[in-house]
């Protein structure tokens, strides 16, 4: 049986796995994990399995045509995501056109939220993989394989029974991660890890993640509301680490690791136990990770010593009343003292601002800019609110008469860019994109952080590769900003 898990193509760079899907600024590019754990998951089970990014690859619709003539596949897994998703079920399409027989399934958040929305609107779409869709996966590739035509008992499954819908009971989250693949391994075997670039990250990065899951409920989140949710599961110590140094001996030329996890740091016993243990293995690889922004400086000094380099965080307000509003259980004074500790262990921060949630104000949007300047981090990016189907900041959006369009397609500018469909009578989804592109021009350009920035490259010539790589794409947006043509 041969199965093709499909990054499909779309947009020059799109990001399709990233928590707010894109073509970013700073040129970002994801790899598609959850899809190669996908992937791993069926050729573990035994299945001739091809992972394929049409993004990277630069793939049009016609190369898809012609690798499915030419292989043949009984089974196209196709990942989305809520800008893309009409691009993407177009892939149900052209598979159907060519070969009826093929069964087409569709994976990610956006079909998470909405299975039965999904196949009502593609007649040839067969069936959605909700949530944690490894052994989802498996289990259909199996009944497909013996040639059963009732899918009632896959777990997790939303499928079309001639003219019927029907949603599967749904799967338990996986508890034994470490009983699935290592996604390097997969990386390795079907992708270039060269040609996936993440602006924080010393290029060329691997990203993997530690675990599944987050406790907290902030609720713009869309991967533990729509996939892994909010019971936190961990990889063992060790399985983690064999990985690691899978990847430090089989990736020539890898600069980084990005650990992509929404929980590292939340389990601080755990994450010294795991730098410990770097340490003693002889792991050297060091590597980049999100946090929140209320680690303590004895766990900080512990991941400088392991070899962290930089965190990603999400301060998103600096207004306390709207991070209580948007569930973020996180005080501004816990944000500061987090910056000084991570800098006194020699830890560089990127920091995350999100803008248009309940409670925002024109006052309130100056107030985060005051704060990021304060904070000062290494980089920092200024996001619209940007809600997707199965959040909670969807449901409010909706609820309150906010969201201007129905059409997924919009939560993109004209370039791919990200937009905002939220918008009140005081406040407009223009206004807060704007609002960012004008926070990042004040904070990139200010003279105190050019100097620091030159002064850092000074200093350490080895972020100048990752610094120029995305100054390349970014200088352009920054004096431009979103709904201006730069190219």
């Amino acid at each position: 049986m041969k199965i093709l898990c499909l990054n499909p193509p779309f947009l020059k760079l799109f990001s399709r796995e990233q928590r707010s899907p894109a073509v970013t600024k700073s040129g970002t590019i994801y790899y598609p994990m959850w899809l190669a754990y996908g992937a791993g998951s069926l050729e573990k089970a035994g299945y001739d399995v091809d992972l394929i990014d049409g993004v990277t690859r630069n793939w049009t619709q016609r190369d898809v045509i012609q690798y499915i003539k030419n292989h043949q596949p009984d089974m196209i897994v196709c990942s989305t995501s809520t800008p893309s998703i009409k691009s993407d079920l177009k892939i149900a399409e052209l598979a159907k056109s060519i070969s009826p027989q093929i069964t087409t399934v569709f994976v990610g958040v956006h079909v998470s939220a909405e299975p039965e929305k999904t196949l009502e609107s593609c007649k040839d779409a067969d069936a959605v993989a909700v949530g944690e869709f490894d052994h989802t996966l498996t289990e259909l590739a199996g009944a497909i394989s013996k040639k059963q035509s009732d899918w009632s008992a896959v777990k997790g499954l939303a499928w079309r029974n001639g003219d019927s819908i029907i949603v599967n009971e749904k799967r338990p989250y996986i508890q034994d991660l470490d009983s699935l693949p290592m996604v390097a391994e997969i990386y390795h075997k079907h992708l270039n890890f060269k040609d996936y670039f993440y602006s924080i990250a010393r290029w060329p990065e691997v990203t993997l993640i530690t675990g599944r899951g987050c406790e907290h409920h902030c609720v713009y989140c869309v991967y533990p509301q729509n996939m892994t949710g909010h019971h936190v599961r961990y990889r063992s110590v060790d399985n983690v680490l064999d990985e690691w140094e899978f990847v430090e001996q089989n990736f020539t030329g890898v600069k980084e690791l990005f650990i992509e996890d929404d929980a590292m740091t939340l389990d601080r016993e755990r994450l010294r136990l795991l730098m410990a243990r770097k340490i003693e293995r002889g792991i050297k690889i060091g590597f980049t990770a999100n946090s929140r922004a209320d680690v303590d400086y004895e766990t900080l000094k512990w991941m400088k010593r392991g070899g962290c380099r930089l965190l990603c965080v999400g301060f998103e307000s600096g207004n306390q009343g709207i991070l209580n509003n948007m569930g973020k259980k996180l005080t501004l004074e816990q944000s500061y003292r987090f910056v000084r500790d991570a800098k006194r262990a020699g830890i560089m921060i990127h920091g995350c601002f999100l803008v248009g949630l309940p409670g925002e104000t024109r006052e309130t949007l100056q107030e985060t800019l005051q704060f990021a300047k304060k904070l000062n981090t290494d980089t920092a990016q200024f996001f619209p609110l940007m809600v997707y189907p199965g959040t909670a900041a969807y449901q409010w959006a909706r609820k309150e008469g906010y969201l201007l369009t129905d059409d997924y397609s919009r939560l993109l500018t004209e370039d791919g860019m990200h937009n905002c469909v939220v918008e009140r009578d005081d406040l407009t989804n223009r206004e807060l994109v704007e609002f960012c592109d004008q926070a990042r021009r004040e904070f990139y350009l200010r003279p105190r952080y050019i100097m620091f920035k030159l002064y850092q490259l000074f200093r350490h010539p080895s972020e100048m590769t990752r610094t120029v790589k995305s100054m390349k794409r970014f200088w352009k947006h920054l004096l431009y900003g979103s709904f201006r043509k730069t190219q």
